[in-house]
């Protein structure tokens, strides 16, 4: 009894590896792919959801927030009261994902709510001062991290880096990328 060899392959992957077993398999599969748009695009996927896991896993989780709890805090510590459909604009969360989060916040004493003077139908979210004093206080963890990952690359690496990044950034919506809004 033989082993297909990709089976065998697939039983020795991890996260990151994944990325060539994927390129590969697909390109047998699937005629006419473009294996480096798929290898950025796996490659950007893969490493952005490792930074974020660790983020939250070593920063926020131990403060009892998630990824998404930390953005919104975040967004308010930087901004001032917001109406919640901005936080969401800002965030990149759908609006029902920030009126939860708030629900959980407010609960927490981090952040409150109140109907917006101009349209009774809108909410206005503020940070509390207990909410300020703890993003302030994780964002020096968090960004300690930030630095960890960063200096993975040499400065002239994490210019580049970031430019590409922005340039990509920018031609989504030359190339019809959906957006939240």
């Amino acid at each position: 009894m033989s082993t297909d060899p990709a089976d065998e392959r697939a039983a020795n992957l991890d996260f990151l590896s994944f990325v060539d077993y994927a390129i590969d398999r697909v390109d047998q599969e699937v005629d006419e792919i473009d294996p480096v748009a798929m290898r950025l695009v796996l490659t950007l996927h893969r490493v952005t959801s490792s930074l974020v896991y660790d983020l939250e896993s070593s920063v926020h989780r131990p403060r009892g927030w998630s990824w998404p709890g930390f953005r919104v805090l975040f967004v308010l510590w930087l901004t001032g009261p917001l109406e919640a459909k901005k936080i969401a604009e800002l965030t990149g969360m759908s609006r029902a994902a920030v009126s939860s989060l708030v629900n959980t916040l407010d609960r927490d004493g981090l952040a409150s709510r109140r109907q917006a003077e101009h349209d009774r139908r809108s909410v206005h979210i503020t940070l509390t001062e207990p909410g300020r004093e703890a993003i302030a206080e994780a964002f020096g963890a968090h960004n300690e991290r930030e630095q960890a990952w960063a200096n993975t690359l040499s400065k002239p690496e994490r210019t580049i880096l970031i430019g590409l990044l922005q340039k990509l950034a920018l031609g989504a919506s030359d190339a019809g990328a959906k957006r939240r809004s």
